[in-house]
């Protein structure tokens, strides 16, 4: 798992994010391209790799959700690619009533406000079931089969409650929440 390697961390779903943010700065700075203006091409080269490969690392594992993907995909696990049937339907019909406040219908506005702040709750929910999953998963590897199908439906959730926010937020003119 490249990312972890680069910054010297064992690959867990779960990460101290001071401890990833220090060793991030650390070995920026230690394969900052300007410390290697004097040197070889070959070197120049591998600092500007390592460099790259450093600030993504630094993007994908300080999300969790980035860095999830990342660790099964690099373990080859492959995780459920739709969200369970039933959040589909519910996203349907809010998608829906999205459309109709799209299209002019201003009578559904409250209706697409009030599902804002439900789904918002629901991602909150959704953050920390996964927090206490990924915990979960790195200390009790007996258990891990089990939990790689519940991590990838909460997973999916967590894309469509995202990006019910990110399109319903525009369309109701409130800040992206993070």
């Amino acid at each position: 798992m490249r990312f972890y390697e680069a910054l010297d961390l064992e690959p867990k779903l779960a990460l101290d994010l001071d401890d990833l943010k220090r060793r991030f700065y650390e070995r920026s700075r230690q394969w900052h391209p300007d410390r290697f203006s004097r040197a070889s091409p070959e070197e120049q080269e591998k600092a500007l790799e390592m460099t790259a490969v450093l600030n993504d690392a630094f993007r994908t594992l300080r999300d969790p959700f980035a860095r999830a993907s990342y660790f099964f995909k690099e373990s080859g696990i492959d995780l459920p690619k739709e969200a369970p049937p039933d959040v589909l339907k519910e996203f349907f019909e809010l998608n829906m009533e999205l459309e109709e406040l799209r299209g002019g219908d201003e009578s559904v506005r409250p209706q697409v406000a009030t599902a804002y702040e439900r789904i918002l709750e629901m991602r909150q929910t959704t953050d920390t079931a996964l927090a206490g999953l990924f915990e979960l998963y790195d200390r009790n590897e007996e258990m891990r089969p089990t939990l790689i199908a519940t991590a990838g439906d909460l997973l999916n959730v967590r894309r469509y409650l995202s990006n019910y926010l990110r399109v319903a937020g525009k369309e109701l003119n409130v800040p992206l929440p993070n």
